[in-house]
């Protein structure tokens, strides 16, 4: 099953008109059309059509978007010449992250998921060497989203037939393939194929159901770049944007510095969020029996952006490692835990599966991470969104939770599995340095694509700086020179 990630921001302070009072969950809005509300959901704004040039209609809708954010919904129709058109933007603000998904299609029911695309978001079709740039925003399907290139090239087919016929051919393939893609039997279609989104804004989203195994939807947030943000109008290198950062005390500078475990240190940072000068904390913890790792924590008090992240360190293991955990007393759940970013996490007997990267880094006890998983999960869930579920689908969230609220109060007994191919995780042995028998830690050979994904692949593990590498590398430079 996959997981939301969701960063943790204060409510927004200011009086007057909120965005819960302009963006209404997709029940509320029907409800007020339905009984014929006096405040009109739906704004009806006379536009100029860009076909004819003569003026039509735009109807504009401010909706919460089920498990994702607020919107803004936009149709135009002229009367003149029938030209249609609709789009959607993004009416929130631009997370503090960029967001990549990656979604298998299996077979043709998973053409259906909804697909947020913002007009920041870059989408790839692999399996076609497709890929459709950042434009205007849309609220489709999966087979929406493919179908609507498929049809911009068959419109001028007939006469790149007379004119063009060597890409006439080259589009009749491409259109063949993509066709299969998108077939409604199983068997003739060309299942699986992958949907890539890659949203620096981070406002675009693939709907996930609770029954996605591990690998067929995966989400990773990522840093932007330096371009990405000015891309964005977001400029880290305004003059406002450095008020107040002389003031805080920095690690490094033009003196060395000493990092002993007993301090805290700060230094300088800009908010993700809002851009503004930001302070991040820092301090270093040595986890017994494990290794040293480092806590991190940035706090904006412009916009009240917090994010915490643990970092770990050292070379990189030959082999990754996994921890299985027998659950059966509430001493258990007050078990540290350390989270690596590479490690996933699952417990079968209430069907979670956290996938490499959701949440993060996270240093905490057991229960502090079921925790978190349940509250997180649950508002993204059930906040303003339920309305939208079939009555099976919401019994199954609803039961999805109850094991984990069961599971976090110690009320059953079950297995937590942490796999992590860097073997940078950790969960604390209470009968430590002895064997924890309730505990079995195994290292495993990592796949080939595991080591792709880790960027192993190019690098040298083993016998690095060797004498007989150096000596091969001085032979090189003695016949250059």
């Amino acid at each position: 099953m996959p997981f939301l990630e969701n960063d943790d921001k204060p409510a927004a302070g200011a009086t007057g008109t909120t965005q819960s009072d302009l963006f209404q969950p997709v029940g509320a809005a029907a409800e007020n059309v339905d009984v014929g509300d006096e405040d009109r959901v739906v704004d009806n704004i006379e536009s100029l059509c860009m076909n004819c040039h003569e003026n039509g209609t735009t109807k504009m809708l401010l909706i919460s978007i089920p498990f994702f954010r607020e919107v803004i919904l936009m149709s135009f129709e002229c009367p003149h010449c029938n030209f249609k058109n609709s789009e959607i933007q993004s009416a929130g603000e631009i997370q503090p992250r960029g967001v990549k998904y990656t979604f298998r299609i299996d077979n043709p029911d998973d053409l259906q998921r909804q697909v947020v695309k913002s007009d920041s978001c870059t989408c790839k079709f692999p399996s076609l060497d497709l890929e459709i740039p950042a434009q205007r925003g849309q609220l489709t399907t999966v087979e929406g989203l493919l179908r609507g290139v498929l049809e911009d090239l068959e419109t001028d087919q007939v006469k790149r037939k007379d004119v063009d016929k060597e890409n006439y051919y080259k589009i009749e393939q491409f259109l063949e393939r993509a066709n299969k893609m998108l077939d409604d039997d199983p068997k003739t279609g060309s299942y699986p194929w992958n949907l890539e989104l890659d949203d620096p804004a981070g406002n675009s989203w693939v709907q996930p159901v609770l029954e996605d195994l591990r690998g067929k939807w995966v989400r990773t947030d990522y840093p932007r770049s330096r371009e990405q943000n000015e891309a964005l109008s977001l400029n880290p290198d305004a003059p406002e944007n450095q008020v107040g950062q002389q003031e805080i005390s920095t690690v490094g500078g033009g003196d060395d510095v000493e990092i002993t475990k007993d301090e805290v240190y700060s230094f300088p940072a800009s908010c993700p969020t809002c851009n503004m000068s930001a302070v991040t904390n820092m301090k270093m913890v040595d986890i017994p029996h494990f290794t040293e790792v480092v806590i991190m924590s940035t706090i904006c008090d412009h916009c009240g952006y917090k994010s915490n992240e643990v970092k770990t360190g050292g070379a990189v293991p030959g082999k990754g490692r996994r921890i299985t955990l027998k659950v059966t007393s509430e001493e258990d759940l007050a078990r540290d835990i350390l989270k690596s970013e590479t490690c996933a996490l699952s417990v079968p007997e209430i069907k979670l599966d956290l996938t490499p990267g959701t949440l993060g880094g996270r240093f905490t006890t057991l229960e502090g991470l079921i925790s978190q998983v349940h509250d997180e999960l649950h508002g993204r869930i059930f906040s303003e969104t339920s309305d939208s579920m079939t009555v099976e689908e919401k019994y199954r969230w609803e039961k999805f939770f109850d094991g984990l609220k069961k599971a976090r109060e110690g009320k059953v007994e079950f297995t937590v599995i942490l796999e992590d191919p860097l073997a940078a995780s950790y969960l604390q042995n209470l009968y430590a340095p002895d064997p924890d028998p309730n505990m079995t830690i195994e290292d495993y050979e990592r796949t080939e694509e595991q080591n792709e994904d880790l960027g192993l692949n190019d690098m040298v593990l083993e016998g690095y700086g060797s004498d007989k590498e150096k000596e091969e590398g001085e032979d090189k430079e003695d016949e250059q020179s």
